[in-house]
């Protein structure tokens, strides 16, 4: 069968002939129809990724859309090494299948669901966002802030404030249902100052960050107290991605002035929490209150398309 194949980390896959899966115990096997090109992959191929194979050759992808045996379409993950979604077949756990709304075409319900239920669990299961809260996006103009920001609206924040790097996606996000924008690549002083206007208005409970390093310092900087305070409300800072940076300075000062708690989004949830994710992303996504912008990538041509930048939009790769 033809798949994605990388043979060295760092390298780009290649459209190249791979060994046809074989499902064992409680696995099925799916011909692939849609798989989405993530950030995740790139890092995983890369050799940058903490969860990265030493095992090669692979097939590139963690998760896609296609058809069972029964003809069912479904979204799937956890591909068994060395088998990846981009490919014309693939090998899954049966229990990491899950029915495709007919509304939704193949390429969203590919590119959907893994930024979506990202999103979702980020501001659900670790944020543990409540209706009436104030959100705060860094990093928004990606395409899972930008779900991040729709999803913060759904579930009931009353103000949620985008801040990103790209001005022409960030200015759209007001229709996502951004109440305020910041721009992340302000001077310094100018951004610290955008982020304590947000802290000591409204007040911010939760923080969403996908990009960490030089935009997060700025922003630890903004909640530094200056002088003893009263407590006006907790803050929990989750940390999804590190797009601006891998490492951060903290300071000690931060954490002894400011009600702040900095969480990881700690690995994959248990499977009862990630199936209900999914069902409400899929449902919303059904019902017109959730989008995703998608790119056509032909399986033959992964090699030439892997490192375009497609700001805002999900590639997704097609046997």
């Amino acid at each position: 069968m033809k798949a994605a194949v990388v043979r060295a980390l760092g390298v780009p896959p290649r459209c190249e002939e791979f060994p046809e899966p074989i499902a064992g115990e409680h696995e099925v096997v799916v011909e692939v129809r849609a798989a989405a090109l993530k950030p995740v992959d790139k890092q995983l191929a890369g050799g940058s990724h903490y969860a990265k194979s030493r095992d090669l050759p692979l097939v590139s992808g963690s998760d896609g859309v296609g058809l069972l045996s029964d003809g069912r379409r479904v979204f799937f993950g956890g591909c068994r090494p060395p088998f990846g979604s981009m490919a014309e077949r693939t090998v899954v756990p049966k229990a990491f299948t899950f029915t495709v709304p007919d509304i939704l075409s193949d390429e969203v319900a590919a590119a959907l669901p893994n930024p979506g239920v990202s999103a979702w669990l980020t501001l659900t299961y670790r944020a543990k966002l409540v209706a009436g809260e104030n959100v705060l996006i860094l990093g928004a103009t990606g395409v899972t802030g930008k779900l991040a920001v729709r999803i913060a609206k759904l579930l009931g924040a009353v103000r949620v404030v985008a801040a990103g790097r790209n001005p022409e996606i960030l200015h759209s996000l007001r229709q996502f249902g951004a109440d305020a924008i910041i721009r992340l690549d302000a001077p310094t002083k100018e951004l610290e100052e955008a982020f304590r206007r947000e802290f000591d208005g409204a007040g911010l409970q939760v923080v969403v960050d996908y990009v960490w390093g030089k935009p997060t310092e700025s922003l630890l900087a903004a909640i530094t107290a200056r002088e003893f305070a009263t407590i006006k409300s907790e803050i929990r800072l989750v940390q999804v991605g590190e797009s601006a940076g891998p490492t951060i300075s903290l300071p000690a000062a931060v954490l002894r002035s400011a009600a702040l708690t900095i969480l990881g989004t700690a690995g994959i949830p248990p499977h009862d929490v990630l199936s209900d994710a999914l069902h409400r992303v899929l449902s919303c996504a059904a019902s017109g209150e959730l989008l995703v912008d998608t790119d056509r990538v032909p399986l033959a041509e992964i090699e030439r398309f892997w490192e375009r930048s497609s700001p805002g939009r999900r590639p997704v790769v097609i046997p």
